[in-house]
């Protein structure tokens, strides 16, 4: 991708971080009235302390355009998390709205990808909403699995579904990236 640079967070990318992920998170407050306040300070407090995750970023220029968080898996010494995390995971992917549908969180993805093999975890988890329809796309294309034994529901009327990606399967669609899927899917149609 032309111009895109991944890259790890820096202290000095707090406040752009924020306000790219409130900025993609935002179209979602219409829909989750009575959530939404909540939910946004949820996201502002995770970007305050992002740790353990590795926070990235994706830069054009000199502009932040994307930036995702990598949490490693929640070991037996650490105290359980919020959310279940028996498996690296990612969260809060963001997208400016005006840099959408250009491959900058499928290039955040594939950094999450890479950073959770070589860190030697088998299976690579995230978690979201039916309300997220195109990140569920992004996802699915990428090659994530539902798996709802990774359900939660913070309150009654909400469940945040539990997805994963089998890191050793043989040339996954996310291992060959969105060009490999592309030619692979053109040779099966040419059998």
């Amino acid at each position: 991708m032309k111009g895109l640079r991944i890259r790890a967070a820096r202290e000095g990318d707090r406040s752009a971080v924020e306000a790219v992920t409130l900025s993609a998170y935002q179209e979602y407050a219409p829909a989750m009235p009575e959530l939404w306040d909540a939910y946004r300070e949820n996201i502002v407090t995770t970007l305050a302390a992002p740790e353990p995750a590795a926070q990235m970023v994706a830069e054009r220029g000199s502009r932040i355009v994307g930036t995702v968080l990598l949490y490693p898996a929640a070991g037996d010494h650490d105290s359980p998390p919020p959310i279940p995390r028996p498996f690296p995971e990612v969260r809060l992917l963001a997208v400016v709205p005006a840099a959408r549908g250009q491959g900058i969180g499928e290039a955040l993805m594939q950094e999450c990808i890479r950073r959770a093999r070589r860190s030697g975890a088998t299976t690579l988890s995230l978690h979201t909403t039916d309300l997220m329809r195109a990140a569920l796309r992004l996802y699915t294309r990428m090659g994530f699995r539902r798996r709802s034994d990774l359900d939660f529901r913070p309150r009654p009327a909400v469940t945040i579904k539990g997805y994963v990606l089998d890191l050793n399967a043989k040339k996954t669609r996310a291992a060959l990236g969105k060009e490999g899927a592309k030619a692979a899917k053109r040779k099966r149609r040419s059998r």
